[in-house]
C-alpha cells in the first residue's frame, strides 16, 4: 500500500531579516504548529526568504548605473538601477521588449529580471529589488544541516522560486536550490508498461514537489513561505538544483 503523499502549510514565521537563522525560525513555528521533524520529510522554503536572510536586499540608491544598463533601460522602459542589476546578475539577456527582459542568471537559470524580484520587499527606506541567494544550493544544505543538528532529522530541503515556462501563461514554483534528495529521477534504460526501452525519460522531482508545495504557501499576500511534504522519500543523494539545468550546448531555441 502506497503511503499517502501530505503538504503541511508552516504557519507563523515571522518576517525574515538579514541576518536572521532560518533554521531557528523554522523549527520554532513548526514547534507552534505542532509538527515534528521526521527522516525523510522534504522542507520546501521560499527563495525570498532566503535572500533575505542572506542580506541580498539592494537599495536602488546604492545602485549606479553604466552605459549599457541605461541604454538597456530606455529599450525596456525600465528603471536604469534596476537593469544595472539585471546585467551584474546574468551572464546574457536571452529577449528584450518594453517591460520586459529575459535573461540568463549566472546561476543558469533563465527567466524575467535574471530572478531579481521588487515584490513583498519593505521599500520604507527607499526603494529595493531582492537577488536570488549567492548559492541556493549551499543556501540549502546550510538550513539542511542546521535543522539536522537542532532537531536530529534528516531531511531535504527545497528552495523554490517562481519561475516561467516558454509557450505557457502563469508561473509554478520551480526548485532553484537542493539538498538531501533525488533531484531527477533518470529512467532511461529501463522499460515502460509494453516494454518498450525509455531512451530520454528524466522525471524532475525537485521541480514537482516545489510546484506542488507553492499550492499551498501561495505567492503573494499568504505569508506562508515554507512547507513541510511528508511521504515523498528525500533519498539523500548528491544531486543538486544545478543538475536540471540544461547545458547550453543542448539549448534548441537559442
Amino acid at each position: 500500500m502506497k503511503k499517502a503523499l501530505t503538504f503541511l502549510p508552516i504557519a507563523g514565521l515571522p518576517m525574515v531579516s538579514a541576518g536572521d537563522d532560518l533554521a531557528a525560525l523554522i523549527a520554532a513555528a513548526l514547534t507552534t504548529d505542532g509538527i515534528d521533524l521526521e527522516h525523510g520529510d522534504i522542507l520546501v522554503v521560499a527563495q525570498k526568504i532566503v535572500s533575505k536572510a542572506e542580506g541580498r536586499l539592494v537599495r536602488l540608491d546604492d545602485v549606479t548605473p553604466t552605459v549599457a544598463a541605461e541604454r538597456l533601460a530606455a529599450e525596456t522602459e525600465k528603471d536604469p538601477r534596476l537593469v544595472e542589476l539585471i546585467l551584474r546578475e546574468s551572464t546574457e539577456v536571452v529577449r528584450k521588449k518594453p517591460g520586459v527582459i529575459i535573461a540568463r542568471h549566472r546561476l543558469g537559470l533563465v527567466g524575467a529580471q535574471a530572478g531579481i524580484d521588487q515584490s513583498n520587499v519593505d521599500h520604507g527606506a527607499g526603494e529595493c529589488a531582492l537577488l536570488l541567494p549567492e548559492d541556493p544550493d549551499a543556501s540549502a544544505a546550510r538550513l539542511r544541516d542546521a535543522l539536522h543538528t537542532r532537531t536530529g532529522a534528516r531531511v531535504g530541503v527545497i528552495v523554490s522560486d517562481s519561475m516561467n515556462r516558454p509557450w505557457r501563461l502563469g508561473t509554478v514554483g520551480g526548485a532553484i536550490g537542493c539538498a538531501g534528495i533525488t533531484v531527477l529521477d533518470d529512467r532511461r534504460g529501463s522499460h515502460d508498461i509494453y516494454g518498450r526501452e525509455l531512451k530520454v525519460t528524466m522525471i524532475n522531482r525537485a521541480d514537482s514537489i516545489a510546484a506542488a508545495a507553492v499550492l499551498v504557501m501561495g505567492e503573494t499576500v499568504e505569508r506562508t513561505p515554507a512547507a513541510l511534504v511528508r511521504g515523498f522519500p528525500a533519498e539523500a543523494g548528491r544531486q543538486t538544483a544545478r543538475d536540471v539545468i540544461r547545458p547550453l550546448e543542448e539549448d534548441l531555441f537559442r
